[in-house]
């Protein structure tokens, strides 16, 4: 260990996305036409008038510090947001704009946990969710499910993994990596549970809110059981939905109590979101809905090019995912016949011999797994799954 670190440096890693995406680059570099099917954001543009925005604030001087958490023309539009589509009510006190959801995240977790408090994370999760804990002192309490189980937890396992130094339940739907949301009907089976337990937070990640296509509409915890409002945390953002991932705005509702003690963190860190791209989002989120249909088409379709090229093969196990831009593949026949021992091992062949990244499953807590990114031209997406086919097919 380096005198030169704190303990917390040396023991939390880096992002995984980020690492397979920085092999490939340094691959393609290098003059090879690596395919990267690894990359969490939207393959398409900003849209035009969310730009127009930006550049309109930058033009009339909006480019000085704001409140901490937030213009009010956001939170404003937030608030609508919520009520229009999720059928939520908030006030602006309720609201922090963020620098991203990751660091709302980031900031929830200084606000809550003590040394030790437990965080009850289904797996597959997002693979920030358990450094985000640790680094608050957390202890994270994964709760696994498995492609039989369409990789959703069930009210059962969620109340086995709750004691009472469980601070905090986090649930992601749909959800990175697995694709998978949770049904109305099954979110208040967990509800009921919770229900049970009132010392327990909620954090609902809707991110991918808008890129179902496996349910009819789109219903988060809050929806299916309106008497946990009280203690949950809704987070979303621009990031996905209007292909604005390196705008970094997030943005949480929730109990007001929590909300400003997240301020109060965030004031001390980053003090506020970006003053352009604040404006850019109001734009973004008082677009309607049915503006983002050509996107969720075309993520529809690779979707069903990815899932009806690859179920067949021996090597991989591949169900439909509800939403999102990802599949999440169980592979450890390909492994146990190329004598590999992990799926880290494995994406890193697939990487060398056929030149596609994905990215392992471990670090999302499912070994065995990887997960495929279809957001990427409809055209590159057939060629990478035409040099992956052989490799599966043994």
């Amino acid at each position: 260990m380096s005198h030169l670190l704190a303990v917390r440096a040396e023991q939390i890693e880096s992002s995984s996305t980020m690492a397979m995406q920085a092999r490939a680059k340094a691959l393609r570099d290098q003059g090879h036409d690596v395919i990267s099917l690894s990359v969490g954001e939207p393959d398409f543009d900003t849209p035009d008038e969310i730009k127009k925005a930006a550049i309109q604030a930058i033009q009339q001087g909006f480019t000085k510090y704001t409140a901490v958490e937030g213009i009010d023309p956001l939170k404003k539009a937030i608030i609508h947001k919520l009520n229009r589509d999720n059928q939520l009510n908030y006030q602006l006190n309720q609201i922090i704009v963020t620098s991203g959801v990751k660091e709302g995240f980031y900031n929830l977790a200084q606000a809550i946990l003590n040394p030790d408090d437990e965080v009850v994370i289904p797996a597959p999760y997002w693979v920030s969710y358990p450094p985000i804990v640790e680094l608050a002192g957390g202890i994270p309490v994964i709760v696994p499910s498995n492609i039989q189980q369409r990789f959703k937890i069930t009210a059962a396992q969620l109340s086995a993994a709750i004691t009472p130094k469980t601070r905090l339940f986090i649930i992601n739907s749909p959800n990175n990596p697995s694709g998978m949301a949770y049904t109305r009907d099954e979110l208040s089976s967990l509800a009921q549970v919770l229900l049970k337990h009132p010392h327990v937070l909620i954090a609902t990640d809707d991110i991918y809110e808008y890129i179902l296509w496996g349910q009819a509409s789109f219903v988060n915890i809050v929806n299916a059981c309106p008497e946990l409002y009280s203690r949950t945390l809704v987070f979303n953002g621009v990031s996905k939905a209007y292909a604005m991932t390196g705008w970094r705005i997030g943005y949480a509702a929730g109990p007001t109590e929590i909300i400003q003690a997240m301020k109060k963190i965030q004031s001390q860190i980053t003090t506020c979101a970006n003053s352009i791209a604040q404006m850019a989002a109001v734009t973004a989120l008082n677009t309607p809905p049915q503006q983002l249909h050509g996107m969720l088409s075309a993520f529809k379709e690779r979707h069903r090019l990815v899932h009806d090229t690859l179920h067949p093969l021996p090597g991989v196990n591949c169900i439909e995912s509800d939403g999102t831009f990802y599949s999440f593949l169980e592979v450890s026949k390909t492994m146990e016949r190329l004598g590999m021992k992990s799926d880290e091992d494995l994406s890193t062949y697939l990487l060398n011999e056929a030149k596609v990244a994905v990215v392992p499953g471990t670090p999302f807590g499912c070994p065995g797994y990887i997960r495929l990114s279809f957001a990427l031209d409809i055209h590159r997406l057939k060629e990478a799954l035409h040099r992956l086919v052989p490799l599966f097919s043994s």
